[in-house]
């Protein structure tokens, strides 16, 4: 009775080799992402460390000093009162949702107009939002400045919630894209049933762009609410319009900076956010995931 015989040394060869390209792989996988995550977690913790010093303490000891005591509130209870934390909350509350709102309808119309209105300068709008993108902001702050003067709109809440309602391109060319997959023949159903365009708009345009309007107010809401240049240019009053972003700068000053109360202020503020991501956390990973995704 024949018997086959297998080249044994072969496939342990291959089965050896195999597994060594798999762990390298995987070794070099779980480095990065311990690496990346060490990197970004590191100066959270030194904030978490430096808020539980006492000036004293922070000033006699190095970053990493471990606290005396962790359970130190009164960094956090003064650096609330002395940056004026209620009202630049209240003030940051108010720019964030009209903001969001207002760019989020506008940026919605004016993409539906682009995406299924074929008319003279289509085509040159859009490369004229494209320019707009290439240029800095900080390079037309001038031409702003001069403008909000001439309106009067220079320390003014609304004034500044106005000037910050400007068109976010990358929000646009989101809405477009989403728009452009959607059936052409959805708007002619509606229209022969007798909808108007701006119905046709509200109900069958803007609930097919749920994840497209989701993904844009990630990007437009954490940076209005980080955005500190322009709230301290044009919102002089810091006591009565500040936002939570100029009202870190509270502790700093020509004699130095309480790095201590800083840090308390900075995890402050990073609660509303992270209380919201927490609470919408499903909706913010499916709104992100499906604008990754075209159809």
């Amino acid at each position: 009775m024949m018997t086959g015989v297998i080249s044994t040394p072969k496939v342990t060869g291959v089965s050896v080799g195999y597994r060594v390209k798999r762990f390298v792989l995987g070794f070099l996988k779980y480095f990065s992402l311990i690496f990346v995550v060490f990197w970004i977690l590191l100066p959270l913790v030194t904030c978490f460390i430096t808020a539980a010093k006492s000036e004293e303490e922070f000033r006699s000891t190095s970053v990493m000093t471990m606290p005396t005591n962790w359970l130190n509130l009164q960094n956090y209870i003064d650096a609330f009162k002395m940056s004026n934390m209620g009202v630049a909350f209240r003030n940051s509350f108010i720019v964030l949702v009209c903001v969001c709102f207002l760019t989020t309808i506008m940026g919605t119309m004016l993409s539906y107009v682009l995406s299924r209105f074929q008319f003279p300068g289509n085509a040159i709008i859009r490369g004229l939002f494209t320019m707009a993108a290439l240029l800095p902001g900080i390079a037309m702050q001038v031409a702003v400045y001069k403008i909000m003067g001439d309106l009067g709109l220079i320390n003014s809440l609304w004034g500044y919630i106005i000037m910050s309602c400007g068109t976010d391109v990358i929000s646009m060319y989101i809405f477009i894209q989403y728009i452009e997959n959607i059936p052409v023949s959805l708007d002619e159903a509606a229209i022969m049933d007798g909808a108007s365009y701006f119905r046709v708009y509200r109900s069958v345009i803007l609930p097919l762009l749920k994840p497209a309007i989701v993904t844009s107010l990630i990007l437009k809401g954490v940076g209005i609410y980080n955005e500190y240049y322009t709230a301290n240019l044009y919102l002089q009053d810091k006591q009565r319009l500040g936002t939570v972003a100029i009202s870190l700068y509270a502790f700093t000053g020509p004699q130095g900076s309480k790095y201590n109360l800083i840090c308390a202020g900075v995890i402050i503020t990073l609660l509303p956010a992270l209380i919201l991501f927490l609470i919408f956390q499903k909706q913010i990973y499916s709104g992100v995931a499906a604008g990754a995704v075209k159809e």
